[in-house]
C-alpha cells in the first residue's frame, strides 16, 4: 500500500507512462471533454481540488520543462491569481497563447486530469522535461 506521494492510482498511472517531452493537462472543471485523451477527474466540489494544488502534489516526482496557458487567463483573472499561477510554476519557463490555439495543443497529450477549479482559464500544459 501506498503511503506517501500521489495516493489516486488512475494519476499514478497516468504519470507513469509520460516520457521525455510528452504533454500533460491539468484541467479546471469547465474545461471540455475530449473522448480522445485518457481523463482522470478528481473533482469533488467547488475548487476541491484546485489545478494549483494538483500542481503541487506532483511537482515533487515529475519533471517540466515547459508550461503553456491561455491568453485569456491573463485577462480574466486578478494580478494575484496570476501571480499564484507564476510562483507555482516558478523555474518551468511558462508561455502564453490564444485558447483556440491551446486546445490545439490537448489531442498530443498522455492524459489530462480534471479539477474542480473555478478560476477562469487555468487550465496548464505541462512538457515533461
Amino acid at each position: 500500500m501506498l503511503r506517501n506521494g500521489i495516493l489516486n492510482p488512475g494519476i499514478n498511472s497516468l504519470l507513469s507512462r509520460v516520457r521525455h517531452t510528452n504533454l500533460l493537462v491539468i484541467a479546471d472543471r469547465g474545461f471540455p471533454y475530449w473522448p480522445m485523451v485518457e481523463t482522470v477527474d478528481i473533482s469533488l466540489v467547488d475548487n476541491i481540488p484546485t489545478v494549483l494544488q494538483v500542481l503541487a502534489a506532483i511537482r515533487s516526482n515529475f519533471s517540466v520543462g515547459q508550461a503553456w496557458m491561455a491568453e485569456e487567463f491573463r485577462l480574466r483573472n486578478t494580478q494575484d491569481v496570476y501571480g499564484e499561477f507564476t510562483q507555482a510554476l516558478k523555474g518551468i519557463p511558462l508561455k502564453f497563447e490564444p485558447h483556440s490555439e491551446f486546445k490545439l495543443r490537448i489531442p498530443k497529450a498522455i492524459g489530462l486530469i480534471r479539477t474542480a477549479d473555478t478560476v477562469q482559464y487555468a487550465n496548464l500544459v505541462l512538457e515533461s522535461a
